[in-house]
């Protein structure tokens, strides 16, 4: 018995010429910083994951987003399966979100969340959160696998379906990745983070994968007590409190995107009479401290092996450029020597063999410097190769007499 292949519709193909004409269809969300992180404003029909620890604010965020969608002829629908309407709209009322157009729903199946997005057409459709969502069909518990990926897949082609802007907000693990499998990452258009030291009320939102614009790009904001605030200048909210006459402190100039800001280095060094000294470090690399560390004993001849060592960002911020490998150093030796380095600033890439290397966008580090009156800096130029020990002696350290 032989049995008749379906016949297969051809693929539609479009040249290049003609998908480069097609623009996207942005709305701004009405904030400067978050306008600059997703490249513009919200794509219509795309799919945005925002992660970040519990209590830094992510929810806080999207409810002043969605009120300020809202304000301007937006309507907005923020289903929360953590907390009550009556949870939500006290928070709301904190923040000073009042819009009509945002419609508050507590609801864990994703069907429900979808049929009344589909019915109503919102403009942004806010799921808070992804893992505590599911579907009827899959048994286990939301925020496993099958009920994660199933729930983003039905709310991703609600997305493309109805050209609604779905927002979803994620947990983190232990280790500052967004909970749950990997494939929840690859499946949404955009991904972002908002980070923050608890303690402190600043906080940095990023931009980890974009489909619509560039990586890596940062947005400022400030926690106050009604919510949270954009910072127009992030170098002298950093600073603010720097003693610079205190070891264990150097300025580094970072650069995210296109933006360079001054952050504060701090390292403290004591003594210890423990068998393992303890290592605390904080918006840096663990791994490049310790290398940091090896480098300085190995060159400088500079020994930590029986003190312990504190490595801290100021602010909450989170360092991923090697750059701030020298600025490390410096601190760590200002402390273990106990020599203020007073107003400098450092950068550069702290290699193995004792050599400090040159990294991109000096300009925009020095620019910003400039602005901001800091005028000792200690750094390796183009072409013009420096020593560690040599970069400890501009900034005028002595560690042959200690």
């Amino acid at each position: 018995m032989s049995s008749k292949k379906k016949p297969v519709t051809p693929a539609v193909g479009v040249s290049v010429a003609e998908a480069m004409s097609e623009t996207f269809e942005r709305n701004s969300t009405g904030w400067r910083e978050v306008d600059r992180v997703l490249g513009g404003g919200l794509v219509a029909g795309s799919v945005v994951l925002m992660g970040g620890e519990p209590g830094v604010g992510k929810s806080t965020l999207l409810l002043q987003l969605a009120g300020s969608v809202a304000d301007a002829d937006g309507s907005v629908i923020v289903a929360s399966a953590e907390e009550s309407i009556q949870q939500v709209a006290l928070r709301a009322e904190r923040l000073g979100v009042k819009a009509e157009a945002v419609t508050l729903v507590a609801e864990d199946d994703v069907d429900a969340v979808v049929s009344l997005a589909e019915k109503s057409r919102p403009d942004v459709l806010i799921v808070d959160s992804i893992q505590t969502v599911g579907v009827p069909e899959i048994t286990s518990a939301p925020g496993g696998v099958a009920q994660v990926r199933e729930s983003a897949s039905r709310l991703i082609r609600l997305a493309k379906t109805t050209a609604t802007t779905v927002v979803l907000v994620g947990h983190v693990t232990k280790e500052g990745g967004l909970a749950g499998p990997k494939i929840l990452e690859h499946m949404v258009d955009v991904v972002l983070y908002l980070e923050g030291d608890p303690d402190r009320g600043f906080r940095v939102l990023r931009s980890n994968k974009n489909r619509f614009g560039a990586t890596h790009i940062s947005g400022m904001f400030d926690m106050q007590s009604d919510g949270l605030v954009e910072v127009d200048d992030p170098s002298k909210v950093f600073l603010q409190g720097w003693e610079s006459d205190v070891p264990g402190t150097v300025v580094f100039p970072a650069v995210e995107g296109r933006r360079s800001v001054l952050v504060e280095i701090q390292a403290l060094v004591v003594p210890t009479h423990q068998t393992l000294p303890r290592r605390s470090i904080r918006g840096v690399d663990a791994a490049r401290v310790n290398q940091i560390l090896a480098v300085l004993h190995r060159h400088v001849g500079l020994e930590t092996q029986g003190s312990e060592v504190y490595v801290n960002v100021v602010g909450g911020w989170r360092l991923e450029e090697p750059g701030c490998d020298l600025p490390v150093a410096l601190a760590i030796a200002s402390s273990a020597l106990s020599q203020p380095l007073g107003r400098l600033a450092a950068w550069g890439e702290v290699g193995l063999a004792g050599e400090v290397r040159p990294i991109p966008f000096e300009a925009r580090r020095v620019e910003e410097l400039d602005r901001m009156g800091l005028t000792t800096r200690v750094a390796p130029g183009a072409g013009e190769p420096l020593r560690l020990d040599e970069a400890m002696r501009l900034a005028h350290l002595n560690w042959g007499t200690r």
